[in-house]
Protein backbone atom coordinates (compact mmCIF):
# COMPACT_ATOMS: atom_id res chain seq x y z
CA UNK A 1 0.00 0.00 0.00
CA UNK A 2 3.06 2.25 0.04
CA UNK A 3 2.90 3.30 3.72
CA UNK A 4 5.10 1.95 6.49
CA UNK A 5 3.26 3.49 9.45
CA UNK A 6 -0.03 5.05 10.48
CA UNK A 7 1.79 8.33 11.09
CA UNK A 8 3.09 8.39 7.53
CA UNK A 9 -0.38 7.62 6.19
CA UNK A 10 -2.06 10.32 8.29
CA UNK A 11 0.47 12.94 7.21
CA UNK A 12 -0.57 12.44 3.59
CA UNK A 13 -4.27 12.00 4.32
CA UNK A 14 -4.70 15.40 5.99
CA UNK A 15 -3.40 17.10 2.83
CA UNK A 16 -5.94 15.44 0.52
CA UNK A 17 -8.04 17.69 -1.76
CA UNK A 18 -9.39 15.02 -4.12
CA UNK A 19 -13.12 15.77 -3.74
CA UNK A 20 -14.00 19.36 -4.72
CA UNK A 21 -17.46 19.32 -3.10
CA UNK A 22 -16.12 18.05 0.21
CA UNK A 23 -13.16 20.44 0.20
CA UNK A 24 -15.47 23.39 -0.42
CA UNK A 25 -17.90 22.34 2.32
CA UNK A 26 -15.37 21.52 5.05
CA UNK A 27 -13.61 24.85 4.46
CA UNK A 28 -16.86 26.84 4.31
CA UNK A 29 -17.95 25.37 7.64
CA UNK A 30 -14.53 26.18 9.10
CA UNK A 31 -14.86 29.81 8.03
CA UNK A 32 -18.49 30.41 8.97
CA UNK A 33 -18.50 28.25 12.13
CA UNK A 34 -21.39 27.64 14.48
CA UNK A 35 -22.20 30.44 16.91
CA UNK A 36 -21.37 28.26 19.92
CA UNK A 37 -17.84 27.76 18.56
CA UNK A 38 -17.25 31.21 17.08
CA UNK A 39 -14.12 31.75 19.17
CA UNK A 40 -12.53 28.47 18.08
CA UNK A 41 -10.28 27.70 15.13
CA UNK A 42 -11.77 24.86 13.10
CA UNK A 43 -9.59 22.09 11.70
CA UNK A 44 -11.35 22.18 8.31
CA UNK A 45 -9.26 19.38 6.74
CA UNK A 46 -9.53 15.61 6.27
CA UNK A 47 -9.74 13.90 9.68
CA UNK A 48 -7.39 10.96 10.30
CA UNK A 49 -8.20 7.92 12.38
CA UNK A 50 -7.79 8.01 16.16
CA UNK A 51 -6.41 5.36 18.47
CA UNK A 52 -3.35 3.11 18.78
CA UNK A 53 -1.72 1.75 15.66
CA UNK A 54 -1.67 -1.75 17.19
CA UNK A 55 -5.41 -1.82 17.88
CA UNK A 56 -7.23 -5.12 18.20
CA UNK A 57 -10.66 -3.55 17.55
CA UNK A 58 -11.51 -1.08 14.79
CA UNK A 59 -14.62 1.13 14.87
CA UNK A 60 -15.69 2.18 11.39
CA UNK A 61 -18.14 5.07 11.13
CA UNK A 62 -19.41 7.22 8.26
CA UNK A 63 -17.64 10.58 7.99
CA UNK A 64 -16.58 13.48 10.24
CA UNK A 65 -19.29 15.78 11.56
CA UNK A 66 -19.16 19.36 10.27
CA UNK A 67 -19.00 20.94 13.71
CA UNK A 68 -17.53 17.92 15.48
CA UNK A 69 -14.42 16.28 14.06
CA UNK A 70 -14.19 18.90 11.29
CA UNK A 71 -13.76 21.37 14.16
CA UNK A 72 -11.68 19.36 16.63
CA UNK A 73 -9.56 17.29 14.19
CA UNK A 74 -10.36 14.02 15.99
CA UNK A 75 -12.88 11.36 14.98
CA UNK A 76 -16.23 11.55 16.84
CA UNK A 77 -14.91 14.30 19.11
CA UNK A 78 -17.01 17.31 20.00
CA UNK A 79 -20.47 16.29 18.79
CA UNK A 80 -23.49 14.47 20.23
CA UNK A 81 -22.88 11.27 18.29
CA UNK A 82 -19.41 11.10 19.75
CA UNK A 83 -20.80 11.74 23.23
CA UNK A 84 -22.82 8.52 22.93
CA UNK A 85 -19.93 6.50 21.50
CA UNK A 86 -17.25 7.59 23.96
CA UNK A 87 -19.59 7.07 26.92
CA UNK A 88 -20.22 3.50 25.74
CA UNK A 89 -16.51 2.87 25.17
CA UNK A 90 -15.81 4.08 28.69
CA UNK A 91 -18.63 1.96 30.10
CA UNK A 92 -17.11 -1.21 28.63
CA UNK A 93 -13.57 -0.26 29.64
CA UNK A 94 -12.21 0.70 26.24
CA UNK A 95 -11.65 4.41 26.96
CA UNK A 96 -10.13 6.20 29.95
CA UNK A 97 -12.89 8.83 30.18
CA UNK A 98 -16.51 9.17 29.04
CA UNK A 99 -16.39 12.58 27.36
CA UNK A 100 -14.36 13.79 24.36
CA UNK A 101 -14.36 17.52 23.74
CA UNK A 102 -11.08 18.35 21.98
CA UNK A 103 -7.95 16.78 20.58
CA UNK A 104 -6.01 17.66 23.75
CA UNK A 105 -8.57 16.52 26.35
CA UNK A 106 -6.57 13.46 27.45
CA UNK A 107 -8.82 10.87 25.82
CA UNK A 108 -7.14 7.50 25.46
CA UNK A 109 -8.56 4.41 23.77
CA UNK A 110 -7.49 0.96 24.95
CA UNK A 111 -6.87 -1.45 22.10
CA UNK A 112 -9.35 0.41 19.87
CA UNK A 113 -8.93 2.64 16.85
CA UNK A 114 -11.71 4.56 15.08
CA UNK A 115 -11.81 5.68 11.47
CA UNK A 116 -14.24 6.28 8.61
CA UNK A 117 -14.61 5.41 4.93
CA UNK A 118 -14.90 9.15 4.14
CA UNK A 119 -12.47 11.49 5.90
CA UNK A 120 -14.03 14.89 5.13
CA UNK A 121 -17.27 16.29 6.52
CA UNK A 122 -19.97 16.01 3.82
CA UNK A 123 -22.98 18.32 3.35
CA UNK A 124 -26.02 16.94 5.24
CA UNK A 125 -23.79 14.09 6.47
CA UNK A 126 -24.27 12.38 3.10
CA UNK A 127 -21.17 11.62 1.05
CA UNK A 128 -21.78 10.44 -2.49
CA UNK A 129 -20.80 7.00 -3.74
CA UNK A 130 -18.15 8.63 -5.92
CA UNK A 131 -16.68 10.41 -2.89
CA UNK A 132 -16.66 7.16 -0.92
CA UNK A 133 -14.88 5.40 -3.77
CA UNK A 134 -12.35 8.22 -4.19
CA UNK A 135 -11.55 7.99 -0.48
CA UNK A 136 -11.36 4.18 -0.42
CA UNK A 137 -7.59 3.95 -0.89
CA UNK A 138 -7.09 5.67 2.50
CA UNK A 139 -9.23 3.05 4.24
CA UNK A 140 -7.50 0.25 2.35
CA UNK A 141 -4.10 1.55 3.45
CA UNK A 142 -5.18 1.98 7.08
CA UNK A 143 -6.66 -1.50 7.25
CA UNK A 144 -3.51 -2.96 5.73
CA UNK A 145 -1.38 -1.33 8.43
CA UNK A 146 -3.71 -2.50 11.22
CA UNK A 147 -4.07 -6.10 10.07
CA UNK A 148 -1.17 -7.58 12.08
CA UNK A 149 -3.04 -6.93 15.34
CA UNK A 150 -6.66 -6.45 14.28
CA UNK A 151 -9.13 -9.09 15.50
CA UNK A 152 -12.58 -7.50 15.22
CA UNK A 153 -14.34 -4.59 13.54
CA UNK A 154 -17.43 -2.70 14.71
CA UNK A 155 -19.21 -0.99 11.82
CA UNK A 156 -21.64 1.83 12.60
CA UNK A 157 -24.34 1.92 9.95
CA UNK A 158 -25.01 0.45 6.52
CA UNK A 159 -22.76 2.89 4.66
CA UNK A 160 -19.71 1.83 6.66
CA UNK A 161 -20.73 -1.84 6.46
CA UNK A 162 -20.71 -1.78 2.67
CA UNK A 163 -17.50 0.24 2.47
CA UNK A 164 -15.69 -1.89 5.04
CA UNK A 165 -16.53 -5.24 3.46
CA UNK A 166 -15.52 -3.87 0.09
CA UNK A 167 -12.15 -2.72 1.43
CA UNK A 168 -11.46 -6.07 3.05
CA UNK A 169 -12.34 -7.81 -0.21
CA UNK A 170 -9.92 -5.46 -2.02
CA UNK A 171 -7.22 -6.59 0.44
CA UNK A 172 -7.85 -10.24 -0.41
CA UNK A 173 -10.10 -11.27 2.47
CA UNK A 174 -12.81 -13.81 1.65
CA UNK A 175 -16.22 -12.21 2.24
CA UNK A 176 -19.37 -14.31 1.98
CA UNK A 177 -21.37 -14.14 -1.25
CA UNK A 178 -23.89 -12.69 -1.40
CA UNK A 179 -22.46 -9.99 0.85
CA UNK A 180 -23.86 -10.20 4.40
CA UNK A 181 -26.71 -7.75 4.97
CA UNK A 182 -26.37 -4.99 7.50
CA UNK A 183 -28.56 -5.09 10.59
CA UNK A 184 -27.96 -4.08 14.16
CA UNK A 185 -26.25 -7.03 15.85
CA UNK A 186 -25.12 -8.52 12.53
CA UNK A 187 -21.93 -10.54 12.66
CA UNK A 188 -19.90 -12.07 9.89
CA UNK A 189 -16.49 -13.70 9.77
CA UNK A 190 -14.06 -12.96 6.95
CA UNK A 191 -10.95 -14.98 6.23
CA UNK A 192 -7.49 -14.56 4.78
CA UNK A 193 -5.32 -17.67 4.63
CA UNK A 194 -5.37 -19.02 8.21
CA UNK A 195 -6.66 -15.78 9.78
CA UNK A 196 -10.21 -14.87 10.74
CA UNK A 197 -11.65 -11.45 11.49
CA UNK A 198 -15.08 -10.88 13.02
CA UNK A 199 -17.13 -7.94 11.73
CA UNK A 200 -19.96 -6.66 13.94
CA UNK A 201 -22.76 -4.33 12.87
CA UNK A 202 -24.40 -1.61 14.96
CA UNK A 203 -26.82 1.15 14.13
CA UNK A 204 -24.93 4.40 13.74
CA UNK A 205 -24.68 6.68 16.78
CA UNK A 206 -26.48 9.44 14.88
CA UNK A 207 -28.82 11.75 16.76
CA UNK A 208 -31.74 10.32 14.81
CA UNK A 209 -30.99 6.81 16.08
CA UNK A 210 -30.13 7.73 19.66
CA UNK A 211 -32.85 10.34 20.20
CA UNK A 212 -35.58 8.01 18.90
CA UNK A 213 -34.36 5.01 20.89
CA UNK A 214 -33.58 2.97 17.81
CA UNK A 215 -30.10 2.64 19.30
CA UNK A 216 -29.95 2.54 23.10
CA UNK A 217 -26.79 2.78 25.21
CA UNK A 218 -27.17 -0.88 26.19
CA UNK A 219 -27.48 -1.99 22.56
CA UNK A 220 -24.25 -0.18 21.75
CA UNK A 221 -22.46 -1.53 24.82
CA UNK A 222 -23.49 -5.06 23.88
CA UNK A 223 -21.94 -4.81 20.41
CA UNK A 224 -18.77 -3.12 21.64
CA UNK A 225 -18.43 -5.67 24.42
CA UNK A 226 -18.85 -8.60 22.01
CA UNK A 227 -16.20 -7.18 19.68
CA UNK A 228 -13.81 -6.60 22.59
CA UNK A 229 -14.38 -10.12 23.89
CA UNK A 230 -13.69 -11.60 20.48
CA UNK A 231 -10.48 -9.57 20.25
CA UNK A 232 -9.32 -10.74 23.67
CA UNK A 233 -9.59 -7.35 25.35
CA UNK A 234 -10.53 -7.51 29.00
CA UNK A 235 -12.03 -4.85 31.28
CA UNK A 236 -12.70 -4.36 34.96
CA UNK A 237 -15.52 -1.96 34.18
CA UNK A 238 -17.44 -3.77 31.45
CA UNK A 239 -21.14 -4.09 32.26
Amino acid sequence: MGYHSIGELDADLIECRACPRLVAWREQVAREKRAAFADQTYWGRPVPGFGPDDARVLILGLAPAAHGANRTSRMFTGDQSGDVLFRALHDVGLANQPVATSADDGMELFGVRMTAPVHCAPPQNKPTVAERDRCAHWLDAELHLLLPTLRSVVVLGAFGWQAGLRSFADLGWAVDRPRPRFTHGARTVIRLDDRELAVFGSYHVSQHNTFTGRLTPQMLRDVLGAAADHAGLTSRTRR
